[in-house]
């Protein structure tokens, strides 16, 4: 791609740590190249409106630490048609811009691919979500750090909790997928699991509390993915009603959006760092409509079209074990 002097860069859907780490990774090594680098602002929404901003060396300075976005994120309901993308084609081609980079989610990646179909722009992707739902990468910019930031709350919170003798019951993020949940569960000493793709009943839940109980636990805890159907809420008035069932008194706790909002860890630094050089590497070798990934401890290139559509599927194994590990 030795002809494609002028990138562009976008963070899209649901912000991650670590985006920042990428997009100084993509802006610099472009820059390493003599290539001219665009950030757009606000993803898909500010690529359909040309909100074009040119990046330098200083401009990606003192980012790396941070949290979220620099340059902002979206989800463009307009996108998803063909005259919006056909929009945002023609803002950058006006702008002398002749490939794009677009870190992101399942379905940002998918806009991506489509994006590159129908107008026939290079288009490379970089695999960022916390749900870490991505086919074919074994892991997204972002999970590890809202991992560290769960892992925090779960482990104060069962101090307090050891205190009074209570049962809690902690939400974290995953409306389709429960990856953080179950992680987190397991790494957490969960004495139940709740996640949409292996749900448990409210009344399996009670009994599990009730056996902790009546092991002599000073504590319980249950981790839910806040897709599920007995997700926090339905729990919490679930339990209102039985408080002799649990033995313990009960606490909810909904981490919600705190957990996107922790400082990258060391490694999503590294992980962005190294995503952003490989997207402008591919873009020199002209490969592209490919995604930037993570699989067994390097850097992979998958074919966006084998990715798109497809979710990954958790391994029920984990499950079993933070079963046996919490008795």
């Amino acid at each position: 791609m030795g002809e494609a002097r002028h990138i562009a860069v976008l963070t899209s859907g649901g912000d991650a740590p670590g985006m920042n780490a990428t997009i100084r990774a993509v802006a610099r090594c472009a820059l390493d190249r003599d290539w001219r680098v665009s950030g757009v602002r606000d993803g898909y929404g500010g690529l359909m409106r040309g909100d074009f901003e040119e990046l330098g060396s200083r401009s990606v300075a003192g980012i790396l630490h941070r949290a979220g976005t620099m340059l902002g994120s979206s989800r463009a309901k307009a996108f998803r048609e063909p005259s919006g993308r056909a929009r945002a084609a023609q803002q950058m081609r006006d702008a002398g811009i002749d490939a794009l980079v677009v870190i992101g989610g399942n379905g940002s990646q998918a806009g991506a691919w489509t994006f590159a179909s129908e107008t026939g722009l290079p288009v490379v992707g970089i695999a960022s979500t916390i749900d870490n739902d991505l086919f074919g990468t074994e892991a997204t910019l972002g999970v590890d750090s809202a991992l560290h930031v769960i892992l925090q709350a779960i482990d104060q919170l069962k101090v307090t909790a050891s205190s009074h003798r209570r049962a809690s019951v902690i939400e974290v993020m995953g409306r389709d997928c429960g990856y953080l949940a179950l992680m987190a569960g397991v790494a957490g000493g969960a004495e139940a699991i709740v996640i949409p793709e292996a749900e448990l009943p409210a009344e399996a839940i009670v009994r599990e509390i009730r056996a902790a109980y009546d092991r002599g636990k000073s504590h319980a805890l249950v981790v839910v993915a806040e897709g599920s159907s007995s997700n926090a809420r339905a729990l919490e008035a679930y339990f209102a009603d039985r408080p002799e069932e649990l033995g313990f008194e009960t606490r909810v706790t909904v981490l919600g959006h705190v957990q996107r909002g922790g400082s990258p860890t060391p490694f999503d630094r590294m992980l962005g760092s190294r995503l952003g050089a490989d997207a402008v590497a591919a873009l020199a070798a002209d490969e592209v409509g490919v995604l930037c990934a993570w699989k067994q401890g390097a850097v992979a290139r998958l074919p966006l079209a084998e990715v798109v559509g497809k979710r990954k599927q958790l391994s029920k194994e984990l499950l079993e074990l933070g079963r046996v590990l919490a008795r």
